[in-house]
């Protein structure tokens, strides 16, 4: 036999719960939200761009996966910057930057002109 009224206690918390997180997520300014988002961006990048060393194996590198998240964190910022300003536009193309010419010089050979990972946002990284 199934207790229903320990049920109900749960699925009232829950809400409680989720309506909590929801005031929390409307306490945060979009400014706040979008950098957050580009910096969980840019630390995965990081990681698989090799830039995170594993012990035992070396490195945690895979170059394909750090191209998508570049490009993802390039066209963010590319699009975030006018509405979150120079200030925190300028921190998010540094660290984009750096990330992109990590990844050039993580590669064996070179990718052509505009074709490096984020181009397409911000032009060619040299």
């Amino acid at each position: 036999m199934t207790d229903h009224k320990h049920d109900d206690h749960h699925d009232h918390s829950d809400e409680t719960a989720e309506s909590q997180e929801l005031r929390d997520i409307a306490e945060v300014s979009s400014v706040e939200i979008i950098t957050s988002a580009c910096v969980h961006l840019m630390s995965a990048a990081a990681v698989k761009v090799g830039l995170a060393e594993d012990e035992a194996t070396g490195g945690y590198q895979d170059l394909a996966e750090a191209r998508k998240l570049i490009n993802a964190l390039a066209g963010l910022v590319t699009a975030a910057a006018p509405e979150i300003g120079n200030e925190h536009a300028r921190s998010l193309r540094d660290g984009l930057r750096s990330l992109q010419l990590a990844f050039a010089e993580a590669l064996p050979f070179p990718d052509g002109p505009g074709e490096a990972p984020g181009e397409k946002f911000t032009g060619r990284v040299s």
